[in-house]
């Protein structure tokens, strides 16, 4: 389930205009696939390959049209890619459910690799942001710093069952549907912004049936056990993390604290951590300007261009 160009630009138009963004022209990205380690990725390119890259890492269950916002309003000073990790949107599933930390980053790492990204930038959300945690503990010398939204190596974990239960939805029988338990989970969005948003996220099924596109096998008790030893791990590295950093909260996150978001930027040579009102989890999604906005303030204090 997709938009035709003319739709996806139109959506683009409204909901910049909806979150305070204005553009004097609404450019597509192009969609590509490339073979990574024999994993077909899917990612979206927004062109100004002379530009520095910037690589953007969506959240479990969501897609790399998380970004499509920010890519937007940054595509002119960076070369914005937005990925879609495995077994998420239009990327391959893992065909043994590896889903671990681990197969991620060698993900991440063949990509970077593969389209020449020279000491890029890594946004990471959510699961993109472990990952972009994970990346970093590696090649922080190879970046010119990272943005991590709404997540830690401590979160809490009532808030993380929240959107675990949200993204096992079952198949429903319409994509309405869909958007009816999605403004339920998530009251800041505006209902008329999600319904095009899911368009990116659904897919329908040989028997009519509406259901994420994500592969729903990744949140088995024992990859949820995996993912979570991984996490913990993480927290033992990221001292080897020496780009600049930045730790966003969303102000109504039940995912991650206060408390959380700065003890981690404090455990990082050089972190810091703003809180972006008016938003949860999602921050992305729910306030892409002042997301943006704390992005451009983080460049400008660590002399990133």
């Amino acid at each position: 389930m997709s938009l035709s160009a003319d739709e996806y630009r139109e959506h683009l138009a409204t909901t910049a205009v909806r979150a305070g963004f204005s553009f004097d022209e609404v450019v597509l990205p192009q969609g590509h696939y490339t073979q990574v380690g024999g994993m077909r990725l899917h990612y979206l390119d927004w062109g100004g390959k002379d530009l520095p890259p910037m690589l953007f890492l969506h959240g479990g269950a969501l897609t790399a049209h998380t970004w499509d916002l920010c890519c937007l309003a940054l595509r002119q000073d960076f070369h914005c890619i937005a990925l879609d990790q495995r077994g998420h949107g239009d990327s391959e599933w893992s065909p043994v459910i590896d889903y671990r930390i681990a197969a991620h980053l060698c993900d991440i790492e063949g990509f970077i690799d593969a389209m020449g990204l020279e000491r890029p930038i890594l946004v990471g959300q959510s699961m993109g942001g472990l990952n972009s945690i994970a990346y970093a503990t590696r090649h922080s010398d190879r970046m010119r710093a990272m943005v991590i939204v709404d997540v830690a190596p401590d979160i809490s974990a009532s808030g993380a069952e929240r959107i675990r239960d949200f993204a096992a939805t079952p198949e429903l029988d319409s994509p309405q549907a869909f958007l009816e338990r999605a403004v339920k989970f998530n009251s800041l969005r505006d209902p008329a912004v999600l319904r095009r948003s899911l368009h990116y996220n659904l897919r329908e099924t040989p028997a009519g049936k509406w259901m994420f596109k994500h592969d729903q096998r990744r949140r088995s008790d024992d990859a949820m056990r995996s993912f979570n030893e991984d996490r913990a791990q993480l927290a033992s590295e990221v001292s080897k993390i020496k780009c600049p950093t930045l730790v966003v909260r969303g102000a109504l996150s039940d995912v991650l604290t206060d408390a959380a978001a700065e003890k981690f930027a404090r455990s990082l040579p050089d972190g810091r951590s703003v809180t972006v009102e008016k938003s949860g989890h999602n921050v992305q999604g729910d306030n892409p300007r002042a997301l943006l906005d704390a992005m451009r303030a983080f460049f400008r204090d660590a002399g990133i261009s």
